[in-house]
């Protein structure tokens, strides 16, 4: 399959809408489990949606013409991903066990990192570079951790050069879901580790494939709403859970 070209038009793109729809409902169908714990076969689902969201900031980031990282959409991009990780951050906190941060804090410092590998100019790298340090310090309390920062930009390559970079992404959400016992569960051959990483691994090569075809078909657009979906999934599943 060859790719289309990375381009700057701000035009909708069904590939990438269908990309933003099927992350917002795998994670729905993830974060189930934690009103509902019968449904925690779910989470294999859930492997789908942080590549998703990843690749869907690689697309926004590839669009900016180089060079130019200080302007409006771009701080109204980081701002809004600041802004409803605070927000969400106690409905997470009350629905979850983990002791991360929400996944929006992730995506904004890996927002960082691409935009340094877009853009390639001192100010870029300096960002880029700050994410980074954060990224590596907060590691722990990161939701996926450093490799979870590192997606934006590694499948932001690889939507550039596929034939180089291809695998980097897959490896890191592999990576990304190690730091549980996914992996010494999948190293014993236990089949729902081992679907688990797998659904990981191939969720960027089927965000990819989605992005580059031609659909012959349009999907509602996701837009701004989007960042209020987070926080208000979160409140849903809350209501829920006492309810159950």
């Amino acid at each position: 399959m060859t790719p289309a070209p990375v381009c700057p038009l701000a035009a909708r793109h069904t590939g990438q809408d269908l990309i933003k729809w099927i992350a917002l409902i795998s994670m729905v169908l993830d974060h189930m489990r934690l009103a509902w714990p019968a449904s925690a076969d779910l989470f294999v689902l859930g492997r789908l949606s942080f590549p998703l969201f990843c690749l869907a900031v690689a697309i926004n980031v590839s669009r900016n013409p180089r060079g130019e990282l200080f302007t409006c959409s771009n701080a109204r991009y980081l701002a809004l991903l600041l802004l409803f990780a605070a927000l969400s951050e106690v409905p997470y906190r009350l629905l979850g066990t983990s002791a991360t941060f929400n996944v929006l804090v992730t995506l904004a410092l890996g927002l960082m990192v691409a935009w340094g590998v877009q853009h390639r100019t001192l100010a870029s790298l300096i960002v880029a570079g700050a994410a980074l340090v954060a990224g590596y310090l907060l590691s722990e309390p990161l939701m996926y951790g450093f490799y979870g920062v590192l997606l934006p930009a590694a499948l932001l390559l690889a939507l550039k050069r596929p034939e180089r970079f291809l695998l980097v992404p897959v490896a890191l959400c592999v990576a990304s879901n190690t730091r549980s016992d996914l992996f010494e569960r999948a190293a014993q051959l236990e089949p729902f580790a081992i679907l688990a990483l797998s659904t990981a691994a191939l969720a960027p090569l089927l965000g990819l494939a989605l992005f580059w075809a031609r659909l012959p078909f349009k999907v509602l657009p996701v837009t701004q709403w989007g960042y209020w979906f987070y926080p208000g999934h979160l409140l849903a599943l809350l209501g829920i859970r006492q309810l159950l």
